[in-house]
């Protein structure tokens, strides 16, 4: 399958480029970016061609990869989903519902497939213990937190425009309800505070009756990072256990769903459907802290 690449920051750089250029079933065909020069450099360094109009891109390809802002990825996103492309998205797939559910349409309505790269659900270690999880069942409560500290010298992402906007809340969020969605069910209510920093909590009611607890922050003093994953209920207390993994690895985990999915397979759990679904609860939860109350979600 030919992949376009669009996007040439440090994830595209890390991640995507080298996955699709490892993967026996792919092709990495072209990339584009929005700053030219930084766009050659990417493709020369895979021998691939760097173009200046995306919807050429679009149109050169049968699939496309997106390491791009959010705002910026969706439009791109939904421009090749209308021209019959597949999609590798990253998380979230929009900071808007509205845009998410355009996106959604237009890949049902061209019947492409979708996969949105939701990092920590492709750890092979991790989808086993969410899925024993599951069918163990009787779960009433879950906490997740997830703060790190990405503004210091030595780490890439700290330049990242859309991240010192949206802080925690849309960069590890996605993360975070990745884990809890599948085990505690759909979420009716959301809860929002903000705290110093970009230092978010939400409190989360499941359909069920659950309720979930996430503590989120891209801004965190470095002493206080922690990455934590309890679940509690009849089993009692079951804690994702401490794996190391390697991005790459599980981007090729991810092309392998798409590639099922575009052969006719089983459709990804983690399509574009399910990323409307996070950034709906995201919405709401912006709309719970600049509002200061309850958001219901329906």
């Amino acid at each position: 399958m030919r992949f376009g690449l669009f996007g040439t920051g440090p994830w595209a750089h890390m991640v995507h480029s080298e996955a699709l250029a490892r993967h026996p079933r792919a092709e990495l065909a072209g990339v584009w970016g929005r700053n030219p020069e930084k766009a050659a450099e990417l493709a020369e360094k895979h021998g691939t061609r760097a173009y200046a109009d995306p919807d050429e891109l679009i149109a050169a390809v049968d699939a496309v990869a997106i390491a791009l802002p959010p705002d910026v990825q969706a439009p791109i996103a939904i421009r090749a989903a209308r021209a019959g492309k597949h999609l590798l998205l990253d998380k979230p797939v929009s900071l808007r519902t509205e845009e998410a559910v355009e996106l959604a349409s237009a890949v049902a309505d061209r019947e492409v497939a979708s996969v949105v790269f939701f990092t920590r659900r492709f750890v092979p270690e991790w989808a086993e213990f969410l899925d024993e999880a599951v069918a163990t069942g009787g779960w009433t409560e879950a906490r997740v937190d997830h703060l790190g500290s990405i503004f210091t010298p030595d780490n890439p992402f700290g330049a990242s425009a859309w991240r010192k906007e949206r802080g925690g809340l849309w960069d590890v969020g996605p993360h975070a309800l990745s884990l809890v969605l599948p085990v505690l069910g759909p979420v009716t209510e959301v809860t929002g505070l903000a705290g110093n920093r970009d230092l978010t909590a939400l409190v989360l009611r499941h359909e069920g009756g659950a309720i979930s607890r996430l503590t989120l922050s891209v801004d965190a003093p470095e002493a206080a990072g922690r990455a934590v994953t309890e679940f509690f209920g009849e089993a009692g207390i079951r804690a994702l256990p401490a794996v190391d993994f390697d991005a790459v690895t599980l981007y090729g985990l991810a092309l392998d769903q798409l590639l099922t999915a575009a052969d006719g397979g089983a459709a990804s759990a983690l399509d574009v459907d399910f990323g409307v679904t996070v950034t709906r609860i995201l919405e709401a939860a912006e709309e719970s802290i600049r509002d200061g109350r309850t958001v219901r979600i329906s």
